[in-house]
């Protein structure tokens, strides 16, 4: 009996715990779908009835007066949510590559994504990445705040000459082009070391920033080759990906030769670090200014997978950036990679 507590015991028990929060879970998820699909109904009944009969807002705070006594403790019936359920379908009724999807978020999610994004596309890339991505309600909003959505169009990357679909997709919504560093409080000159000192010290609003799904390994990362001694400036690990990703922060504009840098560093990754059921290491190169030519022509000869960002100390997505945005063909295949 002792043999079996200490060694199939504690798998099976392993194995059951494992199943009892994976249910948990789908069970939350069920509810989720039936309280949308719930505020879906009720956002089609009274917007029909509005257009049919001509009603005012004056039903709108009757019906919520109505529900609420007809079922006491029961949130979700306020005024204001009777709106949003209304605006809810009026957004997406006449959009059936959204409907489905919009069943997988949160209310409060849902929300969010309506009150800062007009435009479909845009949404549907906040609704797919969320989903893919399991990203919190704090993570969407930082992620709503900072433009991740023009960040994630405008991206430079080897990403999609130099990795697998299913990774090609992750990398890509990963990566931005333009990080906003606000939290870190830097002065406008700045070092590299006071970069990455600070960074260190707001680690978990850089991670936020990165989108969620990297954690952090270490600064100064040693690597040896050929009995030289190397430093990594930051070290991550991408659950998703599930690979090393190397940073290297610079303070000045991307120069071609950071190229070089990042993949002598990757491939002593891969040689020496990577474990084996991880996949090949990615690495950034996150600077303070590019030129998108330089980094093109630069990624044209990339043997691995790298992104090039630029970051900022500021929210404000510079007015320039807008318009070199890809047409809406590009940017429809681009989001269709996050399905």
């Amino acid at each position: 009996m002792k043999s079996i507590i200490k060694g199939d015991y504690r798998d099976f028990l392993r194995q059951i715990k494992s199943q009892i929060r994976r249910h948990q879970y789908e069970a939350l998820r069920a509810v989720n779908r039936e309280l949308v699909a719930l505020y879906w109904e009720i956002g089609k009944l009274i917007h029909l009835k509005q257009q049919e009969l001509g009603w005012g807002k004056s039903v709108v705070e009757t019906l919520s007066a109505d529900l609420k006594e007809e079922f006491p403790g029961r949130n979700g019936f306020s005024t204001q949510n009777l709106w949003y359920m209304r605006q809810f379908y009026s957004e997406y009724h006449n959009l059936p590559i959204l409907q489905p999807l919009v069943g997988e978020l949160a209310w409060s999610k849902n929300l969010a994504i309506i009150a800062k994004c007009k435009d479909s596309l845009e949404r549907e890339f906040y609704i797919r990445s969320t989903i893919k991505f399991g990203w919190t309600k704090a993570v969407l909003r930082t992620q709503l705040q900072n433009k991740a959505y023009e960040k994630f169009l405008l991206g430079q990357s080897s990403f999609e000459n130099t990795l697998e679909n299913e990774a090609k997709s992750h990398a890509l919504a990963s990566i931005k082009d333009r990080y906003t560093f606000d939290f870190l409080e830097l002065s406008e000159e700045h070092s590299e070391r006071e970069l990455e000192n600070s960074i260190v010290s707001n680690l978990r609003n850089f991670l936020i920033e990165l989108g969620g799904a990297f954690a952090f390994l270490g600064n100064q990362y040693r690597i040896e080759v050929g009995g030289k001694e190397f430093y990594i400036d930051l070290l991550l690990f991408h659950r998703q990906l599930r690979c090393l990703v190397a940073v290297e922060l610079k303070v000045g504009e991307y120069k071609p030769e950071h190229k070089g840098k990042i993949e002598f560093y990757l491939e002593a990754l891969h040689q020496q670090e990577q474990l084996e059921h991880e996949n090949p290491p990615i690495g950034i190169v996150i600077c303070r200014y590019k030129n998108e030519t330089v980094v093109e022509y630069s990624l044209n000869t990339a043997s691995k997978p790298i992104g090039i960002a630029s970051y900022t100390t500021t929210k404000e997505l510079p007015i320039e950036y807008m318009g070199l945005l890809p047409t809406p063909e590009d940017i429809i295949s681009r989001i269709r990679l996050l399905e």
